[in-house]
């Protein structure tokens, strides 16, 4: 499957959490642990958020992450207070940039880790329900990009938690008009550059691996002189597909069918409860 991360906490360079810890993301694409695939070579992108842009810049490149020498350099020049990566392994579509995440659309980025089962078979009763007026955006083939699509069609940028319910909803009905037992695998992560929200869902109860940082305070307790802590703050927050350094405490695994939001330092957890959408207006 991927691996993904998002940061926010105060500008550091995208380096400190992509390229520098013991198994950091880059690592992760090449040596992943908690993954259904050790190698994620299919691609990787980054997006961040920059003070004087409304909208977020992206990084995106089909070649495999650990191999990218203008991703290290551009790592060590980049700092920004909030930030998403993605390392891929391709379930079934292409291997080509429109399909790297993250997927982007005005201030909002989105990655995903998992998988619409049957995607070939229920994509155009998926793609129907996206709205006329987003329809035109789409540039990939990945079944990851028309889920965002349709969290953007039932008000991602007003209601994030119920359109990211509604999307899960259609897609386990129209999995299940097909047949498919188990239609959805994910954990997904949203951003506006204001708040981050992440979801660990699965149809069948067994989702891929997602956990969130405790406490940067606790971090730099017992590293009171890494620079990387120090720059972070102590409210900066991490969620990740896997942990970035082994060391016990730090990381809390975030349960089954749970949404958690985090903003200014503030971690709210959820249970998670796909709906279906009102398609009649």
């Amino acid at each position: 499957m991927c691996r993904w991360l998002a940061y926010s906490g105060r500008s550091v360079p995208l380096e400190a959490v992509l390229f520098q810890p013991e198994h950091s993301l880059i690592d992760q694409s090449l040596n992943s642990r908690l993954g259904h695939t050790t190698t994620n070579g299919d691609g990787f992108g980054v997006g961040w958020y920059g003070r004087q842009s409304e909208v977020p810049f992206r990084y995106r490149c089909l070649h495999p992450a650990w191999s990218d020498t203008n991703l290290r350099e551009a790592a060590r020049a980049v700092r920004a207070p909030l930030f998403v990566a993605h390392v891929r392994a391709a379930t079934g579509t292409p291997t080509q940039e429109t399909n790297c995440h993250p997927f982007r659309f005005g201030r909002w980025l989105f990655v995903h880790n998992g998988l619409i089962r049957e995607f070939p078979l229920i994509r155009r009763d998926l793609m129907m329900a996206v709205s006329p007026q987003l329809f035109r955006w789409i540039e990939g083939s990945t079944d990851s990009e028309i889920m965002f699509f349709l969290a953007l069609t039932f008000g991602l940028e007003r209601d994030p938690r119920g359109a990211l319910e509604q999307m899960a909803g259609l897609i386990e009905e129209v999995g299940h008009r097909y047949n498919v037992e188990h239609p959805l695998n994910m954990t997904v992560c949203v951003t506006d550059g204001q708040q981050v929200v992440a979801v660990r869902y699965s149809s069948e109860a067994d989702s891929r691996s997602l956990f969130h940082s405790t406490s940067f305070r606790q971090l730099r307790a017992l590293y009171p002189d890494d620079p990387r802590i120090i720059a972070a703050g102590d409210d900066a927050f991490l969620v990740l597909s896997e942990p970035l350094i082994d060391v016990q405490g730090v990381w809390q695994e975030i349960p089954e069918a749970t949404i958690l939001t985090a903003r200014d330092g503030v971690i709210d957890h959820g249970r998670f409860r796909p709906r279906m959408p009102d398609l009649s207006t």
